[in-house]
């Protein structure tokens, strides 16, 4: 029957025929035949079988062998034995190798034909060793899933006792070894289904064996964790070999029960390196794009939390910047969308001391919306609103970027948007600082300097109002280049540290500097370490020391030579003065009676206050370094010209009064900002304005005061936001003393009804305005934040009054200098008969720094400040117009209204003169991004502004007082030990910088 059954499926005959036959074939397996034509045929089919030329001959060779082997089982037994079986598997079949699947499908097969035959016990136990073997040579998909069918439904063939752990073990090593390099769907699908059918074998075991579960794992995060690998019996190292993300398809087979013992098993061993840790994560994260896996986002986060949790922060920052941009990039494929979604969002709301990896998938984050948004599915929906939940939380967050995050939120506006409660609570769930105050490795990684020329700091721990500041004073040219100028060598004063900051700023190649020290030297002693601070009190508080400690060393050097002054603290020096505070005259300080913080920051305000009743005048000259402007009260409902001194009640630091002005204010026109300004006109211009200035003689009276008081507060124009200017002419604005708020009159000797007005007499090179944001609820006993919009004026004018004494009016020369009347710093009374001449001028300024806060109140938020090449703005001073009124044009008789005036429009400015300084990031900015910022940004406001006093000599005064030697790039001359410390400090810098551009990560 062999022979007939062989000429048959070689022969040419029809296929019908031929299967006609081969069923008569079948049917005679029940007739009787002897022992020799059994072994016959089942040699013949096995044959047909592994060796069949086409699918009709191995079709034929299983029909006929499943029929005879069970009519004949004996006879099949004898034929499918051990040797058989061990000979197939390590030896092969005629032209098939041992490692065809073929084999493996043909053994399967024979195991069910029998089954119920004692026999099978010995092919068992032979595969119970030869799994293991086949195993441990890496066998490929295909055959590892045959080989796991067969061990599934004969789990006898599974290896057992400590067999079973090495072939658990071996079989996870394997699947770290699978590959598939086609990128046909279909071909995807099987290599998918392949991997799926060893895991669940893997899950078998481990269910019926538990103690094969946690050598399994250690195996997985062993295979993981190194670049050691065994090839061809010996262990090597290559680091193009990546383990397979099909390891994936285990995790969702592990217990969840576990995850929290085997992560702090895992975090918790000494034995496990930083680096195989950081391996291991990455390689967890590439497992996000295995489709199918269920639960690898969650062992991901557990882990991520685990390493937080015993404070592996160098991990975790180099993952997240190594891993994040792939994780975002899964977002595209339904299939593992939420996962890594998942795994997205802990990452970055864990990340929260820099926004390094934040800014790596913005780039991503508008085309990825537009492309869900386009499709239109209920899936994309949904993803859409959880995505926007987290952008939102970022964005808040990480304040300070304005002009990186509009796009996002143009393609964000038409979805829900998280309230700030819901924020706060999102990113207090997961930030890594929320477990511990010590964040070890918050620093940046190494680069090079940015475009922009300028170097960061570094935010050492809610630092940034210190930041901030700094940045607004370093980008102060002429202050800077004074500090840089001064000879400070053998002091340790809060300057001298200044000095070495500015120097580090200006010539380090750092990206980002740390001021360690300067922080604890400048820090208020009532200020929190790593606690947010109100940047205008330290900006007070640092003016004020660097103030008083300059003239403690004048005072000191003035008498003894033989001191010194350490972080403002008079101490004896050695007689030969090699460690002593130089003297005055040799540190580059003028020798003037003012100090350098006085000369740059100071300016002078006359306070007047007239009693109403007995109409005497008392007047007191004050110093400040700053201005404080309170917001203006809500307006009435009644017109302002019907209310005549008319005051309404307000915050406690603050009286509005309605007035009614007399004529229309007068203008003195500039050129347009298209025109552009040179020195030359700049020198006409403010010849026009002192000409145009108002001269007056005679005391202050109330009446006039009163009415040219200035109401531009109450803006006419509902739709515009206030202006910086509005403020200043509240500040200067005339206040009515009544109520519990009545003046004290010597004259009088009782309470009396009084205004109150106040002059700048002196004005300071750099004007710091600080808007009084924060105003207290007594209710609540809290401060809250006014959020008001504030448009900021590139161009300001401030009136000055210019007074001196003189004996008739007839004596008074206009051309004449106007003497300073306010040599005395201390607070004075000045009687009210004196005559004066008093001539208001109206000094510009031009906007150099805003400092930002961002949040809703002072004891939370982000500070973050703009600046710009103060130098190169010559061309944007132009004043919209003056505010001169009818009173200032009349020479005698009549007070001068302070009225302060300001450029709102946009400057059309070099696209590379404003900066953004946000901690250790300084990118290029436009003052229209400074215009829109609260606009865009509801709770990022103008809080501190600095403006220059414009002077077309300012550069050449600065420049000429240095006597140091040659300056480099606009910049003075640093003593040689600060540039040999500088110097050093870059060459350290790059060397590491190079080294580490230079090591391959996998190694």
């Amino acid at each position: 029957m062999d022979k007939i059954l062989e000429g048959l499926v070689t022969s040419s005959h029809p296929l019908n025929l031929k299967k006609l036959i081969v069923k008569k074939v079948v049917e005679s397996a029940e007739n009787s035949i002897n022992e020799e034509q059994c072994k016959a045929m089942f040699t013949l089919t096995t044959r047909l079988v592994l060796e069949g030329e086409d699918y009709f001959q191995k079709q034929v060779g299983h029909q006929v062998l499943e029929a005879y082997a069970r009519y004949h089982r004996a006879e099949f037994e004898n034929f499918f034995n051990r040797n058989f079986v061990l000979t197939l598997l390590q030896e092969g079949y005629g032209s098939l190798d041992r490692k065809d699947v073929l084999i493996i499908d043909y053994i399967h097969s024979g195991l069910k034909l029998i089954m119920s035959c004692p026999s099978v016990l010995d092919i068992f136990t032979v595969l119970q060793v030869e799994v293991l073997r086949i195993v441990c040579e890496r066998p490929e998909p295909s055959l590892c899933a045959r080989l796991s069918e067969l061990l599934s439904d004969f789990v006898q063939c599974v290896p057992k006792g400590k067999m079973s752990i090495s072939f658990c073990q071996q079989l996870v090593r394997t699947i770290g070894h699978f590959q598939c390099i086609s990128t046909l769907e279909k071909e995807l699908r099987e290599y998918v289904s392949q991997v799926t059918k060893v895991s669940s074998l893997l899950q078998n075991i481990w269910k019926a064996e538990p103690c094969t579960l946690l050598p399994s794992l250690q195996e997985v995060f062993a295979i993981i964790s190194s670049t050691v690998f065994l090839f061809g019996g010996s262990f090597i190292s290559d680091a193009s070999f990546e383990p397979s993300v099909a390891l994936a398809s285990l995790v969702q087979h592990i217990p969840l029960q576990m995850i929290t013992v085997l992560i702090r098993s895992l975090t918790t061993d000494p034995n496990v390196k930083d680096a195989s840790m950081t391996q291991a994560l990455c390689r967890m994260i590439d497992w996000l794009s295995w489709p199918l896996a269920q639960h690898v986002e969650t062992w991901v986060i557990a882990l991520l939390k685990g390493l937080a949790a015993v404070q592996k922060f160098t991990i975790l920052i180099d993952v997240t910047l190594l891993k994040i941009e792939l994780v975002f990039n899964r977002l595209w494929f339904p299939l593992v969308r939420p996962g890594a979604l998942a795994v997205l969002s802990h990452m970055l709301l864990s990340f929260q001391h820099s926004p390094e990896a934040f800014h790596m998938i913005v780039p991503h984050v508008v085309n990825l919306v537009q492309s869900f948004k386009s499709d239109g599915l209920p899936s994309s929906t949904t993803f859409l609103i959880q995505f926007s939940e987290l952008m939102h939380c970022m964005i808040y967050h990480y304040s300070g970027f304005p002009d990186l995050y509009e796009p996002i939120l143009e393609a964000l506006k038409d979805l829900p948007k998280p309230s700030e409660e819901k924020v706060k609570l999102i990113l207090n769930q997961s930030a890594w600082t929320s477990q511990s105050n010590a964040l070890a490795s918050c620093l940046p990684r190494l680069s090079g300097k940015s475009e922009t020329g300028k170097t960061g700091l570094i935010n050492l721990g809610n630092t940034c109002y210190m930041n901030s500041v700094l940045q607004a004073l370093f980008m102060a040219t002429d202050f800077r280049r004074q500090v840089l100028s001064l000879n400070l060598n053998g002091c340790n004063s809060l300057m001298k540290k200044l000095q070495h900051l500015f120097a580090f700023l200006a010539h380090t190649q750092r990206e980002a500097y740390a001021p360690h020290v300067f922080f604890e030297a400048s820090r208020p002693p009532w200020f929190t370490p790593r606690s947010q601070q109100d940047c205008s009190e330290y900006l007070r508080f640092l003016l004020d020391r660097l103030h008083e400690e300059e003239k403690t060393l004048k005072a000191v050097s003035s008498m003894s030579p033989d001191t010194m002054i350490t972080d403002g603290n008079v101490q004896p020096s050695s007689p030969s003065g090699a460690d002593g505070f130089p003297r005055p005259q040799s540190t580059g300080w003028k020798s003037d009676d003012k100090t350098l913080i006085e000369s740059m920051f100071g300016g002078k305000l006359q306070t007047n206050i007239c009693c109403l009743n007995c109409r005497s005048t008392s007047q007191k000259i004050e110093a400040f370094s700053d201005l404080s402007l309170a917001f203006c009260p809500p307006a009435i409902d009644k017109p302002a010209q019907n209310m005549i001194c008319s005051p309404t009640e307000k915050d406690d630091d603050c009286i509005e009064i309605d007035v009614a002005p007399e004529t229309e204010p007068q203008s003195v026109n500039l050129p347009s900002a298209e025109e552009g300004v040179k020195d030359s006109e700049l020198k006409s211009v403010g010849r026009e304005i002192q000409a145009t200035s108002t001269c007056v003689v005679g005391t202050p009276t109330c009446e006039s005061t009163v009415e040219c008081a200035n109401d531009s507060c109450r803006n006419s124009e509902r739709d515009k936001p206030m202006s910086v200017t509005d403020l200043l002419n509240y500040f200067l604005a005339p206040e009515i003393l009544d109520g519990e708020n009545r003046y004290h009159c010597e004259k009088c000797s009782s309470l009396q009804n009084a205004e109150k007005t106040m002059q700048i007499l002196e004005e300071p090179e750099y004007l710091i305005l600080t808007l009084l944001r924060f105003s207290y609820d007594p209710k609540c006993h809290v401060r809250r934040k006014i959020l008001d919009n504030v448009s900021i004026p590139l161009v300001l004018e401030l009136p000055v009054e210019r007074t001196t004494s003189v004996a008739s009016p007839g004596d008074w020369n206009r051309d004449g200098d106007l003497p300073d009347v306010g040599g005395n710093l201390a607070k004075k009374l000045k009687p009210s008969g004196t005559e004066d001449m008093s001539c208001t001028q109206l000094i510009t300024y031009v906007l150099s720094s805003i400092v930002v806060h961002s949040g809703t109140s002072s004891e939370s938020g982000h500070y973050y400040s703009y600046a710009r090449n103060i130098n190169n703005s010559a061309r944007c001073i132009q004043p919209e117009k003056t505010a001169l009124t009818s009173h200032q044009s009349q020479i005698v008789g009549k007070e001068t209204c302070n009225s302060v005036v300001g450029n709102d429009k946009p400057c059309n400015d070099m696209s590379k003169e404003w900066f953004l300084f946000n901690d250790s990031r300084v990118t290029f900015t436009s003052f229209q991004s400074v215009l829109n910022i609260t606009s865009r940004f509801p709770k990022d406001t103008a809080y501190v502004l600095i403006y220059k006093r414009h002077s077309s000599g300012d550069i050449d005064n600065v420049q000429s007082n240095s006597s140091h030697g040659v300056w480099v790039n606009g910049e003075p001359p640093l003593q040689k030990e600060l540039m040999d410390a500088i110097t050093k400090d870059n060459k350290l810098y790059l060397q590491v910088w190079a080294d580490n551009c230079s090591v391959d990560f996998s190694n």
